[in-house]
């Protein structure tokens, strides 16, 4: 994560670039529209210095299941929908992006070191494989897609 454009020194070593960021997540945390700004202005930054594709290897919220609230809080399962749908609306807008991996499938465990309490909680189901409100989300956006990037009218 705390790669970026301008310090990478072998991007151009590669055919493809992959990047795991957490914007509205570890940085501008609750702040979206901030996030998504920064998403986008740091993959407008790779594709113009490196001109190859890019992955999107990691992004994602955590959310503790059946926590709810009328705004986007963070944690809460509304708030891990947005945070993705903002990184989303900025991949679609960068013609570099060619593919994404949200982290995480499900919820697991972490070892003692890791500051979290009962693991890391940014799987799309739960531990035990119950689907949070992202997933949903994820299957709209990738049903949309049919195998396609999405374009602005989608």
């Amino acid at each position: 994560m705390f790669a970026t454009y301008k310090n990478d020194r072998i991007a151009d070593l590669f055919d493809m670039i992959c990047l795991n960021r957490y914007y509205g997540w570890y940085v501008a945390t609750g702040h979206l529209a901030a996030a998504e700004s920064y998403m986008e202005m740091d993959l407008r930054g790779w594709a113009e210095k490196f001109d190859k594709p890019i992955l999107m290897s990691e992004y994602g919220a955590d959310a503790m299941p059946g926590i709810h609230s009328v705004w986007d809080m963070p944690w809460t399962e509304e708030y891990q929908t947005a945070y993705l749908e903002a990184n989303h609306r900025a991949f679609d807008r960068s013609e570099a992006v060619v593919g994404e991996h949200v982290w995480n499938f499900a919820d697991f465990q972490t070892s003692n070191g890791i500051h979290r309490v009962d693991g890391n909680r940014k799987g799309i189901f739960t531990r035990d494989r119950r689907p949070k409100a992202a997933a949903h989300a994820l299957k709209a956006r990738w049903t949309r897609m049919g195998g396609r990037k999405p374009s602005s009218d989608d």
